[in-house]
């Protein structure tokens, strides 16, 4: 029996909010330690991440240990005038944060703090669910699909690495022809790679 994406999604987020705080605060720190040992944080100084919501991975203290080794980090924020697609911002302790029609924190739009996508290294994806060939199920809009068409092409780009709960793991995603598959993956005990 083939599982729909809606009903996969349902089941994979109603696991994760299951989590209790001690288990996020856990997981949170975990995901640090095995991040840090990935080989292209090395030569990636400007890196997008996303801040956490609906029961997914603590992002925080991910944030705080990159810009501990001085790297420069960017959030996302819902473009203003291409609908489905995202701009990334600079992200500072300082930064103001606005919520956005999702209910998600996202820098204030400021013209001045936008990084281009092409020179961003690397690019922290959001997930709902992920099988063990990369395949990703994110909330169904498509925005990190838009933002990583041009790295599946085989133009310079950031490297795409998706975080998650080690629980969001599924036998297999339902994919279709625009879904971007990820090189590899990070969750609080393994990083993950695949041949893309």
């Amino acid at each position: 029996m083939i599982i729909s994406r809606d009903s996969l999604r349902k089941s994979i987020r109603e696991k994760r909010n299951k989590l209790s705080k001690d288990q996020q605060q856990r997981a949170g720190q975990e995901l640090v330690n095995t991040f840090l040992q990935l080989d292209e944080l090395k030569a990636s100084q400007h890196i997008a991440l996303y801040l956490s919501n609906d029961g997914e991975l603590s992002t925080q203290p991910l944030i705080e240990a990159l810009w501990n080794i001085g790297k420069q980090i960017y959030l996302p924020i819902l473009h203003p005038f291409s609908k489905g697609n995202l701009l990334f911002l600079t992200y500072e302790k300082s930064t103001q944060l606005i919520a956005n029609r999702y209910g998600i924190l996202e820098p204030k739009l400021s013209q001045q703090e936008i990084k281009p996508v092409a020179e961003i290294d690397m690019i922290c994806t959001p997930l709902v669910g992920f099988d063990d060939k990369g395949n990703r199920l994110g909330m169904g809009g498509g925005y990190y699909d838009r933002t990583l068409e041009n790295w599946q092409h085989g133009s310079k780009g950031p490297f795409p690495i998706g975080i998650a709960h080690d629980c969001q793991q599924v036998d297999a995603i339902p994919t279709h022809s625009w879904d971007i598959p990820l090189p590899k993956l990070v969750t609080p005990s393994k990083i993950w790679q695949w041949n893309t």
